[in-house]
């Protein structure tokens, strides 16, 4: 009797890796986004690159290194000789979210520089962690003298005046100034793995949005559901979307599905008129 085997779904692969917390495989699920534009994409031998990178980088220390020596190792490995940096020419090219690319370029945004970067910083016993700080992902450090915070886009240290100079504009479109203002600590606390790759597919999602590639939008919207099953506005965005490719069942269940869930958002009303136009049309 012969056995069959089927290979699973890009969706399906990227859903067996996102399933606990814990060991989460933020690597391995950050590379399989790119699966969305190449199918056949060899996920293991982005690891297994990255795994080369590692030990490169392990040859150059003592397994004793001080962490100190081990931070400014990776920081010149990862920033000086490979040349790792932000694609500040072309920000929103969707490429800077896929660590293949990012990989073969040296060129990336902020979160997906950071998940590389805190790979290899784990491969050296580093206690570094992502920080999901507004407008720009940044990374942080526990030396025996104290944290340290790097901007992944080049591994600058950052200081509390420059964290609170980034934090101003943020702070005044919320309205977190004076009485309300917030300490800056409370902005640099960890991000757990989930929400950083979160953080990552929600980046591609506004990229897909801005320019109206709604099939690439669903498919980003797909993974962001699997990672975060009540992350309610993302059944409204994925229902909008199937809305603009003509996917009418599709668009009503995912609408009627935010509207019966989201029970204080405050456009309720506006997502009911539109599931009733699709209805309406329908009928």
């Amino acid at each position: 009797m012969g056995f069959t085997y089927t290979a699973p779904t890009p969706l399906g692969y990227f859903s067996t890796l996102v399933q606990s917390d814990d060991h989460f495989p933020l690597l391995e699920a950050a590379a399989c986004v790119a699966q969305d534009d190449e199918p056949e994409l060899d996920v293991q031998q982005v690891l297994g690159d990255l795994d080369q990178l590692q030990a490169r980088l392990g040859r150059r220390l003592k397994a004793d290194a001080p962490s100190l020596q081990k931070l400014q190792a990776l920081n010149q490995f990862f920033y000086n000789d490979l040349g790792f940096g932000g694609n500040l020419n072309n920000y929103y090219d969707p490429e800077n979210s896929y660590l293949n690319a990012v990989l073969r370029t040296r060129r990336g945004i902020p979160v997906s520089l950071a998940i590389l970067w805190l790979e290899l910083a784990q491969g050296l016993g580093l206690k570094a962690q992502g920080v999901g700080f507004p407008g720009h992902f940044l990374i942080k450090v526990n030396l025996a003298r104290g944290q340290v915070v790097l901007d992944p886009i080049n591994g600058q240290s950052l200081g509390k005046e420059a964290l609170s100079e980034r934090l101003e504009p943020f702070r005044h479109r919320s309205g977190l100034v004076d009485d309300f203002e917030a300490p800056l600590g409370l902005y640099l606390q960890a991000t757990p793995p989930r929400d950083i790759l979160a953080r990552l597919l929600r980046n591609l999602k506004e990229i897909h949005r801005s320019q109206q590639d709604w099939a690439r939008m669903v498919s980003v919207l797909d993974r962001l559901i699997v990672l975060q099953p009540e992350a309610w506005g993302e059944y409204r965005d994925r229902g909008l979307a199937r809305a603009e490719q003509g996917f009418d069942d599709l668009a009503e269940h995912d609408l009627k599905t935010y509207l019966e869930r989201a029970h204080d958002a405050l456009d309720l009303g506006v997502v009911a008129v539109r599931l009733a136009e699709l209805r309406s049309a329908r009928s």
